[in-house]
């Protein structure tokens, strides 16, 4: 990017665990997101947020326009799956569901997604994935179809 850019873009991105056996444990996810974190900054993009429960998990970066956020996804992914691995945190093979889902956020409304995210764990007490996932996608007025959505998982 040459001189004479501004950007402010904020997205929070969204993806799963595949398969009911590999879950993130509350004994790693801590290194699982720190990791995380570092891959995102080595991009050049800014972490503001990452958190999740056993099946899924949610980060929030600001992202810089040069930044292409499939490629971003698709590094993470297949990194962590090699990270897992290596560490031996999962007996299982460890595996992301494919695709992802990404919104878009004003600087206004950071603190509220920021939030969001650090409260998944009680969030998630009350609400199953899937409905909030869903619920993301009608406020936002995504179009999709059922069959592409992620492999659900019955909690």
């Amino acid at each position: 990017m040459g001189s004479g850019t501004f950007s402010q873009i904020y997205i929070q991105v969204i993806f799963a665990v595949k398969g009911r056996n590999s879950s993130i444990k509350t004994e790693w996810e801590k290194e699982l997101y720190k990791y995380i974190s570092g891959i995102v900054q080595n991009k050049g993009q800014k972490m503001l947020a990452i958190n999740g429960v056993a099946d899924h998990l949610h980060f929030l970066i600001g992202m810089k326009p040069s930044c292409c956020l499939s490629d971003l996804v698709r590094e993470i992914k297949k990194s962590t799956n090699a990270f897992i691995k290596e560490k031996g945190f999962s007996p299982y093979r460890f595996e992301w569901q494919e695709g992802f889902a990404a919104f878009s956020y004003s600087q206004s409304s950071l603190n509220n997604v920021i939030g969001y995210i650090n409260n998944q764990k009680e969030h998630h007490k009350k609400k199953a994935f899937k409905d909030e996932y869903i619920d993301f996608l009608r406020k936002y007025e995504v179009d999709f179809e059922d069959r592409f959505l992620f492999e659900w998982i019955d909690n």
